[in-house]
């Protein structure tokens, strides 16, 4: 038995004056009680209702996919440049001699925000109970309190007086792997001491801990230590030279801009380093798992689209005999086509609308949910010591979030033009013999 009935037709389809032309009421009507299921099976049909979850979590997922690797992005670069700047200028051979003069002057070019003289090199920080490798930053008060991931992110002690105290400030994570607290003394050692007959002697200092700063990249927070310009400068005995000067602009994406200007007030004697060519293995890296999980996810709406054109298929086949009982009535291909148009086209942009409220929802809770679900199940589901930071970022792009939610409208659109187009080619004559 048919769906629809000759009396049904006849009060849903009121004529027009030029003939018979089906109202668009009818045609909203009867797509929305053909995705209705039959015999208590639900509210929509089974296969409705898997195109549905299919298109509503393969938009979800790639909001939240693309929104967790842009907002691992901005958070690894805002890190990595807030701390280490986004030019670096180093001597070809000898320490930068001269360095207040180049800090003036480079200071004057439109555009530069901050210049930082600084003593860099390697050692280790030992306590009583343990040791590990750091680098360790030579710096002035001033330019440290001007990075605000050190300045700003204190968890004991201050930088005030930081030039006079002859203190040292370390990462959260250093002060616990080496059981040190704010006014506990560390050591630190270098290879490169002084030349005896007996050979290179080791250099071994000791500072207290006058702050101890979390900046939230385990990185970071477990291997950088900061030392009074004048300090490091004993300590790796470099005299009244620096290693290098940090460089500071407004638009770090307009780094290589600055390479002119920069290079003519330092002279042929140094070198310039960017953030980009610094960082650039690590940042590609991320664009291209960004790409290929983008397009390994699109496939997902592949799939639900293809969910709907099988479920449209067999809706038309099952539905040949009110296909023809509406053809005969007078009923155009046209609206035929536009019934099962909107059949399909409604269950994708309902799914599209449902999945980007639940990635919304998720990216705006997506910490929250890694702690209950860590906490439920006892693991490290984001282990700051394998992806760098302490919290698990996510970062939505209107721009990005529009071009999935165009795409699945159209992979939904366009799902439903073959079946539809087949149910409005349907001979009315051959339906209704063979039913």
């Amino acid at each position: 038995m048919s769906d629809i009935s000759t009396q049904d037709l006849s009060q849903s389809k009121p004529k027009s004056r030029k003939g018979t032309m089906p109202f668009a009421g009818f045609e909203w009507s009867l797509s929305m009680r053909y995705l209705r299921a039959r015999r208590k099976e639900g509210f929509i049909s089974v296969i409705a209702g898997f195109s549905f979850a299919g298109i509503m979590l393969g938009v979800a997922t790639l909001i939240i996919v693309m929104s967790v690797m842009n907002g691992f992005r901005i958070e690894l670069m805002g890190k990595i440049l807030g701390l280490n700047g986004h030019m670096m200028v180093r001597g070809i051979g000898e320490n930068l001699a001269n360095y207040d003069a180049f800090v003036d002057e480079v200071s004057l070019i439109d555009g530069v925000v901050r210049v930082a003289p600084m003593v860099e090199g390697q050692a280790m920080a030992s306590s009583q109970f343990n040791g590990s490798g750091v680098l360790v930053r030579g710096m002035r008060e001033k330019d440290l309190n001007a990075i605000p991931e050190v300045s700003g992110n204190l968890q004991a002690g201050t930088l005030q007086g930081f030039d006079t105290s002859g203190g040292i400030a370390i990462g959260t994570r250093l002060a616990q792997s080496l059981y040190l607290k704010l006014g506990d003394k560390v050591t630190l050692l270098s290879p490169r001491g002084s030349v005896t007959p007996f050979g290179t002697a080791p250099r071994v200092r000791s500072y207290p801990i006058t702050a101890i700063f979390e900046v939230g990249m385990t990185e970071y927070d477990s291997s950088f230590v900061f030392l009074p310009l004048s300090v490091a400068q004993k300590f790796f005995k470099t005299g009244d030279r620096v290693t290098a000067l940090e460089i500071m602009i407004e638009d770090p994406d307009q780094v290589d801009q600055f390479l002119t200007p920069v290079g003519d007030v330092t002279g042929p004697m140094t070198r310039l380093y960017t953030w980009q060519k610094l960082n650039a293995s690590f940042f590609n890296a991320l664009q291209v798992e960004r790409n290929v999980m983008f397009l390994i996810l699109t496939l997902i709406l592949i799939v639900a689209s293809l969910n709907i054109v099988s479920g449209l298929i067999m809706m038309v086949k099952d539905k040949g005999r009110d296909i023809a009982v509406m053809r005969t009535m007078g009923v155009t291909r046209g609206a035929v086509m536009r019934i099962f148009f909107i059949a399909g086209a409604s269950i994708g942009t309902v799914g599209t609308l449902a999945g980007f409220i639940l990635g919304t929802v998720f990216c705006a809770n997506i910490e929250t949910l890694r702690q209950a679900v860590s906490s439920l199940t006892n693991s490290k589901i984001f282990d700051p010591e394998v992806y760098f930071l302490a919290h698990l970022p996510a970062q939505m792009e209107v721009s990005e979030v529009a071009s999935v939610v165009l795409m699945a409208l159209v992979l939904s659109f366009a799902a439903t033009l073959y079946p539809a187009w087949r149910a409005a080619s349907l001979d009315p004559v051959e339906a209704l013999r063979y039913e």
